[in-house]
């Protein structure tokens, strides 16, 4: 308990601290040449931090320090220039796409959206089917896209076994390749949350450390909003920390309600997946109806069919890239592939037209 409130003390103060930066007029960032906010916090985080050496520190003293330090990051956001990640990179994957012998031709371009963002080559009515559904966040890349894409390669890599030099070398080969996934397709707030995600839960294995999911949030939320506070401010970064916060607080509570009793249990697997939608929501609804100004009637029915097509073909077409690279990539599969990419789309269209 001691350790969750020592994390909480530092991850809160902190993003209070880059919240109020980034509410304060950015001419009180520089007042005649003088770069006055960014001093003043800089003073403060010196003081507060002697003042804990002398003295001690307390929850005054810690929540103050990290409030002017989250102060110090975004002046030197502000002052300095948000990061900006690479964008691009991923043409050869999208020709791969399109060269593959879908018997249907929504198949590739879906495929493409969910691998790399891009939907320029969705039509319309693809488009509305998404958005009539409810269903558009699984076009948007986000922390899902990511984590279906390390569950694939922790998969795959498991072959290796389980002893340490195994475990560094399927800990480093799971996140290099989500690190460049994340910024090759422009590092979104979402995404770059779920790296961190994956970042910290390895190092925790590695460490033979608990792997305790509030302290993980905690923690990504603290380094991301220090690498560039600028998206504190964004609507992907606040609806992706808050259904992680949904996800993480609420998620276990409901699924206690359904106690699992060692059997192969169908019916409790729905509703893991509807306790899963219902944590997301209780903690994104609020912010998601003040800033779109609309609710999805159907989310539960959406998500419950949706998700699990869309990880089943997320997988198919992981498969299916990577053979296809390779040139040996079977029919079968191609076809399989694009059954499940028009099962997603025929249960879209059904739930758009409710």
């Amino acid at each position: 308990m001691e350790e969750a409130r020592s994390f909480e003390a530092i991850a809160f103060p902190f993003t209070v601290g880059l919240a109020a930066g980034l509410l304060l007029p950015e001419q009180l960032y520089a007042v005649g040449g003088i770069h006055l906010l960014g001093g003043l916090a800089c003073l403060g985080a010196v003081f507060m931090s002697l003042l804990m050496l002398w003295r001690g520190g307390g929850r005054m003293e810690m929540a103050l320090l990290m409030i002017c330090t989250g102060l110090c990051c975004t002046a030197a956001n502000r002052l300095g220039g948000s990061v900006s990640p690479p964008a691009g990179g991923l043409e050869a994957l999208k020709d791969l796409l399109a060269g593959l012998p879908f018997p249907h031709e929504r198949t590739a371009p879906l495929l493409t959206a969910l691998f790399t963002g891009d939907r320029t080559a969705l039509g319309r009515d693809t488009l509305h089917i998404f958005r009539s559904s409810g269903a558009s966040h699984i076009l948007a890349l986000s922390g899902l896209h990511l984590g279906i894409l390390y569950l694939v390669m922790t998969r795959v890599l498991s072959i290796l076994g389980n002893s340490p030099l195994a475990r560094i070398v399927r800990s480093v080969a799971a996140i290099v390749p989500a690190g460049a996934f994340c910024l090759a397709t422009g590092a979104s707030p979402s995404l770059v949350r779920a790296f961190l995600f994956i970042l910290l839960g390895e190092a925790c294995n590695l460490l033979h450390r608990p792997r305790n999911a509030w302290h993980i949030l905690l923690v990504a939320l603290t380094l991301q909003a220090a690498i560039d506070p600028s998206q504190v401010a964004t609507i992907g970064f606040q609806l992706s920390y808050l259904a992680m916060t949904g996800i993480t607080l609420i998620y276990p509570i409901l699924e206690r309600w359904y106690p699992a009793d060692g059997r192969f249990d169908p019916i409790r697997k729905v509703w893991k997946g509807a306790a899963l939608t219902l944590s997301c929501q209780l903690t994104t609804a609020p912010l998601a109806w003040f800033t779109f100004h609309t609710f999805p009637r159907h989310f539960l029915l959406t998500n419950l069919l949706a998700m699990p097509l869309t990880t089943l073909l997320m997988v198919l077409g992981i498969t299916t890239v990577a053979l296809g690279a390779a040139g040996i990539c079977p029919m079968l599969l191609i076809r399989l592939t694009d059954l499940a990419a028009s099962a997603l789309l025929f249960c879209l269209e059904v739930i758009a037209g409710m």
